[in-house]
């Protein structure tokens, strides 16, 4: 019998679950008193992150004379923070961001994100924030937390804020990765690839993991530790092996932003990807003044996937790439 692909690759059943535990997001902020928002899907400019591709469109006036360039967003950070430089106060959103070239067990090209930003709060405080939700949705136990030096210390016997490309080579071809890494003379994406393939699937197992104080060459929109230049104000959350969100305590500086985004276009023309435009009214939200916060982005699949019992996240999701 033919697969009815044209069926919704969730049940009913897991969607009206699927539609209470959004319910129970939206009622732990609102008993907080964060407002939720609303912003655009479409945006005039996209990230320049070169481990994201992103959707373009045009939009075509009525006469057919004007044509403008637009992206779907990978995520409604930017404007997130435009809300918050107009002094929003706190804010969460669940929305549809879209990354092409992600397909998988845990990626679909169309997923649902819950962001939420908290100002003047610090990334140890607003972890404990995440902690409680995550409780409360998840129902699960209180969390650990644990430095990405410590956990690399752990698994690989080996520091990623000291290690060389000998050590970082010599550890892949222990872990039998060198038909991977033998030609990566890159030391941040050695280090990124032992984590992701020999650290990452091993985490959380039991209760959800805080994994901090990432590399600043990782730094992303994070700001970098007042302490230790080495080490930035990121984090990720992990749960049975799977990353559930990455959070900052966010960067504030605009030039420091503005360099950012000017040494990923470097990156990417060196690996002959397009060059993106930056996001100029991000960066004048930032100049006129972002008050401190912390942020974080959550998959909602993933964590509707978990809280079901569910083996991906397709079994959460009406209409998947295959069937949209």
């Amino acid at each position: 019998m033919k697969k009815k692909i044209w069926k919704s690759s969730a049940s009913i059943e897991d969607l009206i679950k699927r539609s209470n535990i959004i319910s129970n997001i939206r009622l732990f902020f609102s008993k907080k008193n964060i407002l939720e928002v609303e912003t655009p899907i479409l945006s005039r400019s996209t990230v320049t992150d070169v481990h994201l591709t992103s959707f373009e469109t045009n939009y075509i006036s009525s006469d057919n004379i004007d044509e403008l360039k637009l992206w779907l967003t990978t995520s409604p950070e930017y404007h997130m923070k435009r809300l918050l430089a107009s002094e929003s106060g706190s804010i969460y959103q669940i929305c549809h961001s879209f990354r092409n070239k992600e397909l998988g067990r845990y990626h679909n090209p169309e997923f649902t994100m819950l962001e939420w930003y908290q100002p003047f709060c610090s990334m140890k405080k607003f972890i404990k924030e995440i902690d409680i939700f995550l409780q409360i949705i998840l129902k699960c136990n209180k969390s650990d937390k644990v430095s990405y030096q410590d956990l690399f210390i752990d698994f690989l016997k080996i520091d990623p804020l000291c290690a060389n490309l000998l050590e970082l080579h010599q550890i892949s071809k222990k872990l039998k990765l060198d038909h991977l890494t033998h030609s990566e003379n890159n030391l941040n994406k050695l280090i990124q690839l032992l984590f992701t393939l020999k650290i990452e699937p091993n985490i959380g197992k039991e209760k959800p993991l805080f994994v901090y104080h990432f590399p600043a060459e990782q730094a992303s929109l994070a700001a970098i530790n007042s302490k230790d230049p080495r080490i930035s104000e990121r984090f990720e959350i992990f749960f049975k092996g799977i990353e559930l969100g990455n959070g900052f305590y966010e960067l504030i500086d605009v030039n420091e932003q503005k360099k950012r985004f000017i040494r990923d276009n470097k990156e990417r023309r060196s690996m002959n990807l397009p060059i993106r435009k930056i996001d100029n009214f991000f960066l004048s939200a930032l100049s006129y003044g972002l008050p401190p916060c912390s942020g974080v982005a959550i998959g909602l699949d993933r964590l509707i996937m978990l809280i079901l019992n569910k083996k991906s996240i397709h079994e959460v999701i009406a209409f998947p790439v295959d069937r949209c």
